[in-house]
């Protein structure tokens, strides 16, 4: 029996079409609710990497050659499978991840949504971007652009969304016509396992040849052979800055390989005296710790103006306390569970005491709710921590610009717009932001002066569409957006021109006789 009962095979790899187990116990993955509930386990094969590459690569060109009515076909019926499974999956996740099953269900269930966004061929969807065209360029001459796939893809998932992110690369790239190798985040394997499981049932049920999906278990080794594979033409990363930044190095050798970074976030949120106030606190608390802080887009900085300071922190500091934190599978109401792991927990309280230490005042500090880590959970209690002024440094300053991945809020003040901007900049991320004012000319000059791929107003960094773009930019992201535009980085465009008449015009200084080819 599989591990984790949604699963429908036992902790494998998937190389070739084939699900190939992979007993043993290197990697174990518990439930962070209940850490003795082992959900699965397994011991990665290094050479299952190479072997699904060249599945992968062996698949490539019959798929890449298959009528795109036949390859949305197979998006369709994975499509139905997902929106068949989205209840159990959203438990698996929960289980794994240890998110709200409110969140964990809310992930699963836009898992089916992203193929309609992948297919919309709107004026605003993503899909009339990529599609050939063609124009006269003279009586006898056209111009054409056709999009072709780039290949073999390797994706890298996270744990925080397990099943979303990954997703959001694997659709548009399918769609493209490209052959994927799957890596999913070590803490959260079951999850990736159930989602290629479905895409594999998907590919079977419509006659697609074997090795378009492939799914490699492993952690940083594994993930290092994928990523400088000599025989990958893409990686689609969704992850930390730090990793990011060695996959980048790994790959200065291959700038034709197209490489997506979807990293990490010090987002701030600013608010200012003329916002509806219990609007922005309930954003701001709720982007601040949804997920026990384990989103990329969690607000990390909130910058305040002096004039409603003093209340509105005491606002976000009370609406922390009052927060639900339990088993994310409680029947009461629970807003988060607990962190993915003991070293995450350990990193956040770490991180506080830090700050702490060089200078920032606590005005609600974070709390382990176990004591013992083992059968209690990873569960802590949120933070809000107030400092003189933030940078784009990683000194030992309080403001200093270091992301951790939890429930931990820093505040600061300001006295004018020209200084909340100065503040939301200052750092070297630059995933998301928010406003909250009621002034038009405060949003235009926010949303202008900016530095964020996704900038809100009046609402919380935390949440985003999938019918807009979403990546960032600096220690966040390298320009290539998913989202409405994921399949930007799936495709490449190459121009051509036909000629069909049968001359060609002599340019100044040449000339050409018939004779000569007699």
């Amino acid at each position: 029996m599989p591990n984790h009962p949604t699963l429908k095979n036992n902790p494998c790899d998937l190389v070739g079409g084939s699900f190939i187990p992979i007993p043993g116990q290197e990697i174990t993955s518990h439930n962070p609710a209940q850490p003795d509930m082992v959900l699965w386990q397994g011991t990665p094969v290094l050479e299952h990497v190479d072997q699904a590459v060249a599945a992968a690569r062996e698949a490539l060109p019959v798929w890449s050659q298959w009528p795109l009515e036949k390859r949305i076909a197979v998006l369709r019926r994975y499509q139905e499978i997902a929106a068949r499974r989205k209840q159990e999956m959203g438990e698996l996740i929960c289980d794994e991840t240890g998110k709200a099953m409110w969140d964990s269900q809310a992930e699963a269930g836009i898992l089916a949504g992203k193929v309609d966004i992948t297919l919309d061929d709107s004026e605003t969807g993503g899909f009339t971007r990529v599609k050939d065209y063609s124009f006269n360029l003279t009586e006898s001459r056209t111009g054409r652009c056709n999009y072709k796939p780039h290949g073999v893809m390797a994706v890298i998932g996270p744990y925080n969304f397990p099943a979303h992110l990954p997703n959001g690369h694997i659709v548009p790239a399918l769609l493209m016509g490209n052959t994927v190798v799957l890596k999913p985040s070590e803490k959260t394997p079951a999850a990736g396992q159930a989602l290629v499981e479905m895409f594999q049932e998907a590919l079977e049920a419509e006659g697609a040849p074997q090795g378009v999906v492939n799914l490699v278990h492993g952690g940083p080794q594994t993930a290092v052979r994928l990523t400088t594979h000599t025989d990958i033409d893409g990686i689609l990363f969704t992850g930390s800055w730090p990793v990011g930044r060695k996959i980048l190095e790994a790959n200065l050798d291959n700038p034709g390989r197209m490489i997506a970074l979807e990293l990490g976030g010090n987002n701030p949120a600013v608010v200012m005296p003329d916002a509806h106030l219990e609007q922005a606190a309930i954003e701001v608390a709720r982007a601040a710790f949804v997920t026990t802080g384990q989103r990329c887009t969690c607000t990390r900085r909130l910058i305040i103006h002096e004039d409603i300071a003093e209340r509105f922190i005491n606002a976000v500091v009370e609406a922390g306390k009052a927060l639900r934190v339990g088993n994310p599978r409680s029947d009461d109401p629970v807003f988060i569970g607990p962190l993915i792991s003991a070293d995450a927990r350990d990193a956040v309280l770490s991180f506080q005491e830090r700050l702490i230490a060089s200078g920032a005042t606590s005005l609600l500090k974070a709390e382990p709710l176990s004591t013992d880590g083992s059968a209690d959970g990873y569960y802590i209690t949120p933070a809000v921590l107030q400092v003189d002024s933030f940078t784009p440094t990683d000194s030992e300053d309080a403001g200093c610009d270091l992301e951790v991945f939890g429930p931990l809020l820093r505040v600061t003040t300001i006295s004018s717009l020209d200084e909340a901007i100065q503040q939301a900049n200052a750092t070297r991320y630059g995933l998301a932001a928010s406003i909250f004012t009621t002034n038009p000319e405060a949003q235009r000059r926010f949303v202008a002066e900016c530095r964020a791929g996704c900038i809100n107003v009046n609402t919380g960094t935390a949440g985003a569409s999938s019918k807009l773009p979403f990546g960032g930019l600096g220690f966040s992201g390298n320009h290539r957006p998913a989202g409405s535009v994921s399949l930007d980085y799936c495709a490449f465009p190459v121009a051509s021109m036909v000629e069909t008449g049968d001359s060609a015009a002599l340019p100044q200084g040449m000339s050409f006789d018939k004779a000569w080819l007699d």
